[in-house]
């Protein structure tokens, strides 16, 4: 159990059975820096300090979001939340991807001498000794993972990290990590419109102990209950190539979501908390990450941690929302390339 300074006591979730336990809902920082188009620092800084402040102990970056911007971010959001939040903060970071100047991706380096150099970048960025989860964001072809999460393994020896992750990797994978270090959790894609991972990846990390962080738990807002069938996208976003939102697959996934709006309306509660509140009930190893960027948008999310459901419940969203229902890949086919868990 964990109590924040508003004396509210909630249930934890540990991440695996070696890693830390955190608040059910984990804060993914991604959009306030990079790939949803222009987003607002104070408003983002707010966010931040409205999640701590409501227990929310995970906060999920990437040292390659906004090219070192988000881990910044966070850095001030820290620094100036208050003594108690900031020392109940939790930081998941993901290393290894390769960026150019313009912004582009050219590949993933998860040699150790690339792990210690990563390490040591994120940790001036965030103003901390140590990172509590750190993991590779997609699995080098070029090196064995056994080296990868080696690396890692030393960086915890020496007090720098404090629990090792994985990122989209599949069950063989999982494995090879796993007999070499100790994984608290698989950080992976996992929600009505992304069910990949219950055939072999799911029981894989239960079998080993592994703990889920979720993302995409709305499909990136698709099934947020708050996406237009005309929205236009700004520039920068990153969905503009998203298969998912592109033309009839757009519009077959939100005909989707309508058909859940409906099972939610009968809860009286939002598509978005249904969504979540859906991931929530698949176990109490798997803790959602939402990317809430906005105090409204995190107020809402949090509200999913009050829905209670039902067989029924669960039965009216599984027809509203048949499993690999959802069209369209979940990344652009260059993406789904480095996607160890698809292969």
């Amino acid at each position: 159990m964990t109590t924040n300074e508003n004396s509210r006591t909630t249930p934890t979730r540990a991440l695996g059975a070696t890693g830390p336990s955190v608040f059910p809902l984990g804060l993914g920082c991604m959009g306030m820096s990079a790939l949803y188009g222009e987003a607002d620092r104070a408003e983002s800084i707010a966010t931040v300090h409205a999640a701590l402040d409501a227990g929310v102990t995970l906060l999920d970056t990437g040292d390659f979001y906004g090219m070192g911007h988000n881990e910044l971010l966070i850095n001030e959001a820290l620094r100036t939340a208050p003594a108690a939040a900031r020392e109940q903060a939790l930081t998941s970071v993901k290393f290894g991807a390769l960026r150019t100047v313009e912004g582009g991706f050219t590949g993933y380096d998860g040699r150790p001498e690339a792990v210690k150099n990563f390490l040591a970048y994120s940790l001036q960025r965030l103003g901390r000794d140590h990172i509590d989860v750190y993991r590779i964001a997609r699995v080098d072809p070029a090196v064995p993972i056994e080296e990868t999460v080696g690396a890692i393994a030393e960086a915890v020896e020496a007090g720098h990290v404090r629990h090792i992750g994985l990122s989209e990797v599949g069950a063989d994978t999982l494995r090879r990590a796993a007999a070499v270090a100790p994984i608290s959790d698989l950080q992976i894609e996992y929600s009505l419109f992304s069910r990949g991972i219950e055939e072999e990846i799911l029981p894989t990390a239960r079998e080993l102990g592994i703990g889920i962080t979720a993302y995409g738990v709305l499909s990136r807002g698709l099934i947020s209950g708050h996406f237009d069938r005309d929205r236009q996208l700004a520039p920068g976003d990153f969905r503009g190539m998203s298969p998912r939102f592109q033309g009839e697959n757009l519009q077959r996934n939100l005909d989707l979501v309508d058909a859940l709006r409906k099972v939610a309306e009968g809860k009286g509660i939002s598509v978005a908390q249904t969504a979540i509140a859906w991931v929530l009930s698949r176990g109490e190893d798997i803790v959602p990450l939402v990317g809430a960027r906005r105090r409204d948008r995190l107020s809402e999310a949090l509200g999913a941690m009050e829905v209670e459901l039902a067989p029924a419940d669960l039965a009216a969203i599984e027809e509203a929302v048949p499993a690999g229902a959802a069209t369209g890949e979940r990344y652009p086919a260059a993406q789904m390339a480095h996607l160890d868990s698809e292969h």
